[in-house]
């Protein structure tokens, strides 16, 4: 079986290399669908919820939309359920639950 490396082999010049090979640039994971591989997703309570929106800012992902000051449902391709969402919630309007 060959696994075709083609795409990984994009020409670039030694001098636009990071000293160490760090990545200096934010916001990449806008462009991958990291939320697939999670095995745990947050659940969202609409009823309880009170829109202090303490949970957007303690999200890693940025997984929680805001739309006119309210949140919206999670994006789930990008949370990882990681639950830090459902610990700052002082009003218990997100469950984590397993297999969904």
């Amino acid at each position: 079986m060959k696994i075709n490396l083609d795409h990984l082999t994009e020409k670039c010049a030694w001098t636009d290399l990071t000293e160490g090979m760090q990545m200096y640039a934010p916001g990449t994971s806008a462009h991958f669908k990291t939320g697939e591989w999670s095995t745990i997703k947050p659940h969202y309570i609409i009823d309880k919820c009170r829109q202090c929106l303490l949970c957007v800012p303690t999200c890693p992902d940025s997984a929680i939309p805001v739309k006119n000051y309210k949140r919206q449902p999670f994006d789930l391709d990008h949370c990882k359920g990681c639950g830090i969402c459902a610990k700052v919630c002082p009003f218990g309007a997100i469950e984590m639950k397993e297999g969904e």
